[in-house]
C-alpha cells in the first residue's frame, strides 16, 4: 500500500511517517520504481503500535525502546514496566504543573473584578518580575557551628 493508504490503516498521518522514518524510529519504507513508498502490513501494524503509543502520551524516546522491546521476543516484561512506571511518573509530575497552574489561575481569576476598571491581577502577574522580591531582600546567611 501507499503512504497514503498507510496512513489511513494506521492512524498516523503521511507526514509523521515520513518524519519517523526520517528520524529512525521506523526503518525507510521500500519504494517502487518510480520513487514511491510502499507499505506492507507489518509496516501497519508498527503504526498502529506507535499510534496507540503516541497516544498514551510516550514520547519519542520512550516510543523507541517500547518498539525494541516489541520487537525482541526474549525481552523480560520488567522492563517494559519500568519504561510505564517512568512515563507514569512523568505524567503525574506533569499533572502536578498543570493542578498548579489551574489553581493560580482560578485564584487570579476569582480576584479579578471583570468590569470596566483597568486594573487586572491576571495581567499584573503575568507583567510582574518574578526576580523583583529577590533582589530587595537581604542574602540570606547562614551560621555554621
Amino acid at each position: 500500500m501507499n503512504i497514503g493508504e498507510a496512513a489511513a490503516a494506521s492512524g498516523v498521518s503521511a507526514k509523521m511517517i515520513r518524519y519517523y522514518e526520517q528520524i529512525g524510529l521506523i526503518p525507510a519504507a521500500r519504494r517502487t520504481g518510480s520513487g514511491y513508498r510502499v507499505y506492507a502490513d507489518a509496516d501497519v501494524h508498527t503504526l498502529r503500535f506507535i499510534h496507540r503509543a503516541r497516544n498514551l502520551g510516550f514520547p519519542v524516546n520512550r516510543m523507541r525502546e517500547l518498539l525494541a522491546l516489541w520487537q525482541d521476543r526474549n525481552r523480560a516484561s520488567a522492563n517494559v514496566k519500568a519504561v510505564a512506571l517512568a512515563h507514569i511518573d512523568e505524567l503525574e509530575r506533569k499533572i502536578r504543573e498543570l493542578e498548579t497552574m489551574r489553581e493560580t489561575l482560578r485564584h487570579l481569576a476569582h480576584n479579578c473584578h471583570g468590569d470596566q476598571r483597568p486594573d487586572c491581577p491576571i495581567l499584573a502577574d503575568l507583567a510582574a518580575d518574578e526576580y523583583a522580591d529577590a533582589r530587595q531582600r537581604p542574602p540570606v546567611v547562614v551560621a555554621r557551628d
